[in-house]
């Protein structure tokens, strides 16, 4: 692939891309970027994880939908070269996301256009559709095939830790269970941490990244999970924070005048909205729980 993708590449180094990066939107993906992106161009690939990683930040679901083709394009790309195959973990554990989006754009109601209006934004699933969409899914879905490893070695982790060891599939939702998982934003490792808050937990960036070893990155994830669950009351809440930021679940909870997730839910990013209904759903297929039975 030539001069792909680095490990240390980030949103933040991607910026110029961005306009480039919107073509590869819509319905149908131009002929001419498909086959940009097939021949491996690290300025299209860089660009459309770029849109893609902004997309999840977006607070429409449905507009992630638009994703789909692209990503059937670029994971393969990404999986072929071992600089890359970071990046290509952390989009197939985001697949799904993409196809729930579609199932949801085909079925939701529109809300109608008003004469000389503009197009009104699509509708948003609530919890509640989430969470049902989300069950069926995963009904049929296979666990990964790393989780067969990964699983007896690292629930032994999460109950040192003081976590319910249940949590140790988080990491289906985060990185299918690849140790090597990296975003554009900068999160790494099989359960996608930030660099700050890796540093925060007790994990080293450097010169040798601790997030990349499957029990550190477990130990902190529990700890972290228990901070969360302790400031927030609620694992909804905490799996909400986990993904998009304590400080951005807060102030959600403060400007909706809210205290559940599911009353913030649309207010928070479109990944976010698809990330804690999906994790309850590989909880009840892979271990028989529901979320609100795990003791904190």
């Amino acid at each position: 692939m030539g001069a792909a993708l680095g490990p240390g590449v980030a949103v933040a180094q991607l910026e110029d891309l961005l306009g480039l990066g919107q073509q590869l939107l819509g319905d149908q993906l131009d002929p001419a970027v498909i086959e940009a992106l097939r021949s491996g161009d690290p300025t299209q690939l860089q660009s459309w994880l770029k849109v893609a990683a902004e997309e999840l930040q977006g607070e429409h679901v449905l507009d992630l939908a638009a994703l789909e083709d692209g990503a059937a394009v670029v994971l393969p790309l990404l999986d072929r070269s071992p600089a890359t195959k970071g990046y290509a973990s952390w989009l197939r554990a985001r697949m799904d996301y993409f196809k729930v989006a579609d199932f949801f754009r085909e079925t939701l109601p529109r809300p109608g256009k008003a004469p000389n209006q503009p197009e009104p934004p699509p509708m948003t699933p609530t919890p509640e559709q989430e969470r049902k969409a989300w069950k069926k899914q995963v009904e049929q879905q296979a666990p990964p095939k790393l989780a067969a490893t990964w699983v007896p070695r690292l629930k032994p982790v999460f109950r040192k830790a003081g976590a319910p060891v249940e949590f140790v599939w988080l990491a289906e939702v985060e990185s299918s269970f690849e140790p090597l998982a990296r975003s554009p934003a900068g999160a790494v490792g099989m359960y996608q941490l930030m660099p700050g808050t890796a540093r925060d937990l007790g994990l080293k960036t450097a010169p040798r990244d601790e997030r990349l070893v499957p029990e550190k990155s477990a130990q902190a994830a529990a700890t972290y999970l228990g901070r969360l669950r302790k400031q927030f009351g609620d694992w909804r809440l905490a799996l909400a924070a986990y993904n998009a930021g304590p400080g951005r679940v807060s102030e959600t909870l403060k400007r909706q005048r809210a205290r559940s997730y599911d009353a913030i839910a649309p207010h928070l990013p479109a990944e976010t909205q698809m990330y804690v209904p999906k994790f309850e759903a590989v909880l009840q297929r892979r271990e028989g729980r529901a979320l609100h039975t795990l003791k904190a």
